[in-house]
Parts: structure tokens; C-alpha cells; sequence
């Protein structure tokens, strides 16, 4: 059953085959593979699809196993094709709510967190988990439980103060919870940097005004650039952002779900306005750590405690990063070399000013620092593409890719550009800058 879960949830999205939108015609607009799908961003759409409970119970052998409790809504009537979706959606969450395993112990004290899981379909269309584990209250020792909210809308912020609003409702009564998440599913998305009022009452406190403002630039609400400022060095950060550039095999080690989460969501925003089109699991559950076996490119996620597992697995090639020391465990060797060394240079420079800039103070203003300075290296590597697309009379565009090439005068920059055309994030993005007139520039 793990294997068949993970078949579905983790195949890599360069796979492409045909979804089954045939037979579940309700379902709502999927993404193409590896397309920054705009269903991600768009307002309107409803919050979320699911609030589920995962708790940890018992098992023969004196081992716990995380299983879903609470679901809301429940969901009836549902097509045949529908159903096999769900069922394997639910399947597959306890997992990532307990990737850790299941040698846990009842305790009197535990520190909630807060992370986030992305699950990934065989047609490339994602759903993330926006998770929140938790002890409820109570006296004397207990197990720790997750409330995990299952959405397409990428915004963590916004999803970590749902949580916030969660968590307080759980320490009064689990019913609190439910006419809040309930007046959140009739409320739409905002639209960027606006916000909706969720009105909830509250026993004892009265009806309370919940303000949920988006952020204003909508591709950078899932990130947290200061989180990988934190552990890692520019020069490091650089590193990654290559291997990523040319879709290597990337592992991430740290102990704290939030930090892997984190920092993964971070490197793969790096690459905006392209998107990492292969398989992405910011957090591995322990029963998937063969996942680093995989020969096509991967970005992972995995606890420290399962370093030597990790290591002893027979892997290709792979950039190994310690999050917890903020160092290299694994390189390939070339990773100096990748970028072309007078924009590395560039890039370091703007890095290291946003990273010692004490005028700087909300992560919103960091978010744009730092993403502008890795727009600005895509604009002057690719800008040009929009000129390169011949177009025929019926309105289809064929990219010029030699010429794209050749119009790069640098030899330097020539070089890498050679090897970036080859990439899926790059194929996909002229595909669909081929299917339109209009050129993709408003995503830089």
C-alpha cells in the first residue's frame, strides 16, 4: 500500500501521462506538468479541501501509527474516480504528518510546530498540507496530534495564521474548531494584498473578526528567504541554487520538519519564474528514505536522524546539504563552476548586502531582495527568449533555440545557457511561451 501511495503522490512531474480528468469531471482545473499553475494564486477559489486530525494510536506490537480521526468536510455522492482520489489522498497524508516514524511516547510537554508537506499527482497538479502538531490540553502525559489543512492555494503565511486560530480553538474544544473552518470555506481567496474577514465566536470571548491579508507579490507567499539566510551562506546558497538551475539530485538534512520545509519551499522559489518539474518532497516520511535511490532529479527533505541511512543507500550523484550546520556533507565538485563567475559574483554581492542590511526588517522586504536578485540573472541569462519564437500564420510559436544561443555574446554566459535549454523548467516554460503572442515578461 506505501508503495502504491507513493506511486501516486511522487512520481517525478516529468512524467505526463494522461490524468483521469476523463472520468472526474467535477474536479477542479488541474496544472500541466510542472507548470506554475495559476489555480496556486488565483482568488476565489475556496481555502482549502480539508482539515484533518492525525492522531498517533496504538498498534499490537506497543507501536504507535498516525491515523485520521477528524475529517471535515466529509464528502458524499462522490464519483468513482472522485473516490479513488480521496481515498488515496487520505491514505497518503498520515505519513507526512508523521514523516518521523512511529517510536513515539505519551509526554506532558511538547512544543507545537509548524511545517508543510507538498503532495505531487501523476498530471503534476499539487496539493499542499499546511500542518500544525500539537499537544492537546489536558492533564498528565499525552500523544502529540496534527491538524493538517490540505489546500492548492500556496501561501504559508496566511495558512500558519489558520493555524494559529486552530490551535486556540483545540486548547477550548474541538468544536470550536469547526464553524470556523466552516465560515473560512464559504469565505474566497483574496485576491493579492487584499484580505477577507472571518467572523467566529468564541465561548467566553464572543465573536471574534479574523483579518486574513495575502501578500502583495503572490509568487513569493509560500516563501521564507530569510529561513535559508539563517543556516546557510551566500557562497552555499549559490551553490544549490545551481545544482538546482541544472535539476541535480538535491537532499536536505535538518531535524525540525519547519526548517526542512522551510528551506526547500525557499531554494525551489529561487528559481522563479521556472519551476522545479520533478519529484519534490520537502518532507520524506522514514518509510520513503529510498527515495534518494531515484536516478532522475529529486529535491528532499529528511530528518538528520537518518543521515547514515541516507548515506548508506546506493545513490547517483547528489548535493548533500546539513541545514543544522549549515554546510556541504556531499558535493559533485563542479558547483563553482556552474554560473558564470562575473554574475556569481554579482549575485554574491546583493546577497551578502540584503543578508547585513539592518535596515531591513520584515521578511516581506527580504522576500523581494533576494528574489529580485535571482530574477535579475534569469532576465540576463533568458530575457531574450520572446525574441527568439517564430511565429506561423495559425498563431503557434517555434522557438529559435540555436539562434537563441548564438545571440548571446559572452562565451561564458554562452556555456551555461547551452546547458539550461536542456532543462524541463526551461522546455516547459517556452512550451507554454509558444502557445501565446503575449510574452511571458510579466512573470519576471
Amino acid at each position: 500500500a506505501l508503495f502504491f501511495c507513493f506511486c501516486i503522490f511522487f512520481l517525478a512531474t516529468e512524467r505526463k501521462e494522461e490524468a483521469s480528468a476523463a472520468e472526474n469531471p467535477s474536479r477542479g482545473p488541474q496544472g500541466k506538468p510542472g507548470e506554475r499553475s495559476s489555480i496556486l494564486y488565483s482568488a476565489g477559489q475556496f481555502f482549502f479541501e480539508y482539515l484533518v486530525v492525525v492522531s498517533l494510536k496504538k498498534t499490537p506490537d506497543g507501536r504507535y501509527e498516525p491515523k485520521i480521526t477528524y475529517q471535515f468536510p466529509k464528502r458524499e455522492n462522490l464519483l468513482k474516480g472522485q473516490k479513488e482520489e480521496e481515498e488515496r489522498l487520505l491514505q497518503a497524508i498520515p505519513l507526512f504528518c508523521f514523516p518521523d516514524g512511529n517510536n513515539w511516547a505519551p509526554v506532558t510537554e511538547f512544543t507545537s510546530e509548524t511545517f508543510s508537506f507538498v503532495l505531487t499527482n501523476v498530471d503534476g497538479s499539487r496539493k499542499i498540507g499546511y500542518c500544525r502538531r500539537l499537544l492537546p490540553s489536558g492533564r498528565g502525559v499525552r500523544l502529540p496530534e496534527v491538524f493538517c489543512i490540505i489546500s492548492c492555494l500556496g501561501c504559508f503565511g496566511l495558512f500558519s495564521k489558520i493555524l494559529d486560530e486552530v490551535e486556540k480553538r483545540r486548547q477550548i474544544s474541538m468544536a470550536v474548531i469547526y464553524p470556523f473552518m466552516q465560515g473560512l470555506r464559504e469565505s474566497p481567496f483574496p485576491a493579492p494584498g487584499k484580505t477577507v474577514t472571518i467572523k467566529s465566536f468564541i465561548p467566553e470571548s464572543g465573536t471574534e473578526l479574523i483579518e486574513l491579508t495575502r501578500p502583495v507579490d503572490a509568487h513569493l507567499e509560500h516563501v521564507e528567504f530569510q529561513a535559508l539566510l539563517q543556516r546557510l551562506s551566500p557562497h552555499l546558497i549559490l551553490h544549490i541554487f545551481a545544482s538546482a538551475v541544472l535539476e541535480r539530485r538535491l537532499i536536505f538534512l535538518a531535524e525540525e520538519l519547519s526548517v526542512l520545509s522551510q528551506c526547500i519551499h525557499a531554494v525551489a522559489a529561487l528559481l522563479y519564474p521556472f519551476t522545479w518539474a520533478h519529484t519534490y518532497i520537502p518532507v520524506v516520511p522514514e518509510c520513503l528514505l529510498d527515495t534518494v535511490c531515484c536516478p532522475t532529479p529529486f529535491m528532499v527533505g529528511i530528518q538528520m536522524r537518518h543521515l547514515e541511512r541516507v548515506l548508506d543507500q546506493p545513490m547517483e550523484e547528489a548535493l548533500i546539504v546539513d541545514l543544522c550546520e549549515g554546510k556541504m556533507l556531499r558535493v559533485v565538485g563542479d558547483e563553482e563552476e556552474i554560473l558564470p563567475i562575473k554574475l556569481q559574483n554579482e549575485m554574491l554581492t546583493s546577497l551578502n548586502r540584503h543578508n547585513n542590511n539592518n535596515n531591513v526588517h520584515t521578511s516581506e522586504q527580504v522576500n523581494a531582495l533576494v528574489s529580485e536578485a535571482f530574477v535579475q540573472f534569469f532576465v540576463r541569462m533568458v530575457g531574450h527568449y520572446a525574441s527568439h519564437i517564430k511565429w506561423s500564420k495559425n498563431g503557434s510559436g517555434t522557438f529559435q533555440e540555436r539562434a537563441f544561443c548564438k545571440a548571446i555574446a559572452s562565451k561564458t554566459n554562452r556555456k551555461f545557457v547551452k546547458k539550461f535549454v536542456k532543462t524541463n523548467m526551461f522546455s516547459l516554460f517556452i512550451e507554454e511561451a509558444e502557445k501565446s503572442r503575449i510574452p511571458q515578461e510579466g512573470k519576471w
